[in-house]
């Protein structure tokens, strides 16, 4: 028979193994601030990140932020993660972040996504496949390259190609403007040949007809630009913030999801938040892997407080 002492303490292990484990993030780790460069893709993936920091009972901050601006926020400490590190197309600023020593890699979010130059259907049918292809047909395309938001990595490999006169295209114009603006352009060029910067995941892969170019391997990278996307926190944010940490670590996408999410935001005016509560709730056993072993602020089951959250 056990003693009184005995009892207590097995009565007492019992009770620590049956509650969840509280959760021991310091009372700044309240708030996580991240950062949104005006990617579709980022902007849906923060809006998952949002939907279950908030269930857990934080507050998510999300500033719209370039990429530069947005890498020094997170060496500054501005920002605490960032959701949209794509390597190699960003190996610069990752230089940058790994000599600083104040960054780490949590996981790689998404694998199996492209980043490189392609042409409309009017692009393709002048004969355009490669990038080689592209000087000899530079009246029909106006001699214009449609990039993204002025200071992002892929526009300054574009302007580098331009000024190194690669492929012939010294003469030719980069055209920098957001990425919805740059859609919108190349939508109305139903009948113009058009060369822009195109990648995957994203619903203009079944929106618009699109020519993914070869041969510019060494501008942006082998399999048309194939990237691999990561998830990058302050290490002294990973050090105060463990239950936080544990989810942005078991975080990940695939291109079918954020197809989806991306379409929802895009075609259907969706609010982000809004797309990611519908498809967590459609797809409750994702997010049980995102969660596993995360708490609420407060140490209560994690995925319990999100499906409740997403089902209201």
């Amino acid at each position: 028979m056990l003693s009184r002492k005995r009892l207590l303490v097995a009565l007492s292990l019992s009770v620590a193994t049956a509650m969840p484990a509280l959760a021991d993030d310091a009372g700044t780790c309240g708030t996580v601030h991240l950062s949104d460069p005006g990617w579709t893709d980022i902007t849906a993936t923060n809006g998952v990140a949002a939907v279950v920091l908030s269930a857990l009972g934080y507050t998510p901050d999300i500033a719209t932020l370039s990429v530069p601006v947005g890498y020094e926020a997170l060496k500054n400490g501005q920002t605490d993660v960032f959701l949209g590190n794509w390597m190699p197309a960003q190996q610069t600023f990752r230089d940058d972040l790994d000599a600083n020593g104040g960054i780490e890699e949590l996981v790689q979010n998404l694998e199996g996504a492209k980043f490189t130059l392609a042409v409309n259907n009017a692009g393709a049918e002048a004969g355009v496949a490669d990038f080689a292809d592209l000087d000899a047909q530079k009246d029909a395309f106006e001699g214009k390259i449609y990039g993204i938001e002025p200071g992002a990595p892929a526009n300054q490999s574009i302007q580098a190609m331009i000024e190194a006169d690669e492929f012939g295209l010294g003469d030719w114009e980069l055209v920098e403007s957001g990425e919805q603006a740059m859609l919108a352009q190349v939508s109305r060029n139903t009948d113009t040949p058009t060369v822009f910067l195109a990648w995957a995941p994203h619903p203009m892969n079944e929106s618009l007809e699109i020519t993914y170019l070869t041969g510019g391997d060494e501008q942006f990278g082998p399999d048309y630009g194939g990237a691999d996307v990561f998830t990058l926190a302050r290490k002294e944010w990973v050090a105060e913030c463990p239950n936080a940490t544990k989810l942005f670590s078991q975080l990940v996408f695939d291109i079918s999801m954020e197809n989806q999410l991306m379409g929802k935001i895009l075609d259907d005016g969706a609010d982000p938040q809004d797309a990611a509560k519908e498809w967590i709730a459609a797809n409750p056993e994702i997010a049980g892997k995102w969660l596993d072993g995360v708490t609420t602020l407060d140490g209560q089951p994690g995925i319990d407080a999100v499906m409740a959250a997403v089902g209201e």
